[in-house]
C-alpha cells in the first residue's frame, strides 16, 4: 500500500480531539443541526439479523444487501471473549488522560495512531468523537500510551492483533457469501482465491470513542458518509448510536444486539456488483449518559488492482456503470470532490 498517497487522499488532519470530559456545553465549532430519527422505528421493517449457520444464509444476505446495504450477523464464529476483551481494551485506551493520548497522535503523512475521525475534514463542523487507527500490531503507539506499563502494552497489542486475525477471516467468509449471493464465486475476483489461501485484501482497524455529551441533540458523533471499503464489520457497545439513512424515511437506529456484528456494504462492493449492492449512508449519534465505543474493520481491495464491475454481471441490458479504478485513485477522487453526502439530513 502506498501510505503517503492514501494518507493524502484521506485528507490527513493533524488536529487533536478536544478534551471532551472537561466540556459542559457544546462549542460553536461542534454544533450541528441534525434531522430527527424516524419517529417510530416500529413502523418500519426490522433490520435483518442473519444466522451464518442458516442454510438460507446466502439468499438472506442477498435480500439484506439489496434492501438495506447492511445486516446484523450472529453465529459468525468470532469468540465473544475476544470481542469482550476488545471492548475493555478500547475503553482502557480512550479513558486515558488527553495529554497521554496525544502522545500517540497520528503524525502528518501517517494513517495510524490517535486523532479525529477520517471523515472530519469533509465537514464544516467538528465531531464529538475521537479515534485510533491501526494495521497489524499497534506496539509503537502502545509504548507511547503506556510507557511505564509493559504488561498493559502487551495486553493491548495481543487483543488487537487477535481481533484483526478473526476479522480478516470473517471478512473473507462474508466476501465469499456475498459473491455467491450475486451468482458469482471467488474465480471471478483475481486477487481473492480463498481455496488457494490467497486473499490480497488490505485491512484496517478503527477504534471509535463517542464520549458522553451535555447536549446530544446539537452534536454529531460521526457525520453521514459511506465507507470506501468492500465491506465493513462493526462492533458497537450496548448503548448503540449507529444510524442508517433510508430514502423517504430518514435516519433509522441500528440497535446493538448481544452477540451480533454489523456488516455493511462499502463503495467497492457497490462497484464490483455494478450497483446491485449499494453502499449506504450512515452516521453515529451521541448521548448524555453513556460513553459509547465502536470498532470498525475495513476490508478493502489491494491498492494496485483496478476495480470494475465483475464481468458476469455485465450484459447488453446491464452495461457497466462504473469505470475501472484503484482504491487509491478512488480515495483521491472522493477527496477531490469533497463530497458531503446527506449533510444536514
Amino acid at each position: 500500500m502506498n501510505y503517503s498517497t492514501v494518507s493524502h487522499s484521506l485528507k490527513n488532519n493533524p488536529m487533536v480531539p478536544l478534551d471532551f470530559k472537561s466540556l459542559h456545553t457544546i462549542p460553536d465549532s461542534h454544533e450541528w443541526n441534525k434531522s430527527i430519527v424516524v419517529d417510530d422505528p416500529n413502523t418500519i421493517e426490522p433490520i435483518p439479523i442473519i444466522d451464518l449457520t442458516d442454510p438460507n444464509a446466502v439468499s438472506l444476505i442477498k435480500q439484506a444487501c439489496e434492501k438495506w446495504g447492511l445486516m446484523l450477523i450472529i453465529n459468525h464464529g468470532v469468540p465473544m471473549n475476544i470481542v469482550k476483551e476488545l471492548e475493555l481494551q478500547t475503553y482502557e485506551l480512550f479513558s486515558l488522560p488527553s495529554e497521554r493520548k496525544a502522545c500517540a497522535h497520528r503524525s502528518e503523512g501517517s494513517l495510524f495512531g490517535y486523532g479525529v475521525h477520517r471523515v472530519a475534514p469533509f465537514f464544516p463542523k467538528l465531531l464529538w468523537s475521537e479515534g485510533f487507527t491501526m494495521l497489524g500490531s499497534p506496539l509503537e503507539h502502545a509504548a507511547k500510551l503506556w510507557p511505564h506499563q509493559p504488561d498493559q502494552q502487551t495486553n493491548f497489542c495481543t487483543v488487537m492483533e487477535e481481533y484483526q486475525k478473526e476479522m480478516k477471516k470473517l471478512s473473507g467468509k462474508m466476501m465469499e457469501l456475498m459473491l455467491e449471493s450475486l451468482g458469482l464465486d471467488s474465480d471471478d475476483v483475481e486477487w481473492f482465491k480463498p481455496k488457494m489461501g490467497i486473499d490480497r485484501a488490505q485491512c484496517m482497524l478503527q477504534l471509535n470513542s463517542y464520549p458522553t455529551c451535555p447536549d446530544p441533540d446539537r452534536a454529531m458523533g460521526l457525520a453521514p458518509h459511506t465507507d470506501s471499503s468492500i465491506l465493513t464489520i462493526l462492533h458497537q457497545s450496548s448503548s448503540g448510536g449507529l444510524q442508517i439513512h433510508e430514502d423517504g424515511i430518514g435516519w433509522i437506529p441500528v440497535n446493538a444486539v448481544p452477540g451480533s456484528l454489523v456488516v455493511n456494504v462499502g463503495d467497492f462492493m457497490d462497484i464490483l456488483s455494478n450497483g446491485k449492492y449499494k453502499s449506504l449512508y450512515h452516521r453515529a449519534v451521541v448521548n448524555n449518559t453513556h460513553h459509547r465505543i465502536s470498532v470498525a474493520f475495513f476490508y478493502v481491495p489491494p491498492s494496485d488492482v483496478k476495480n470494475e464491475p465483475l464481468k458476469k454481471l455485465i450484459d447488453d441490458d446491464n452495461p457497466p456503470i462504473y469505470s475501472p479504478v484503484t482504491w487509491a485513485e478512488y480515495l483521491q477522487k472522493k477527496s477531490y470532490l469533497d463530497v458531503k453526502p446527506k449533510q444536514g439530513t
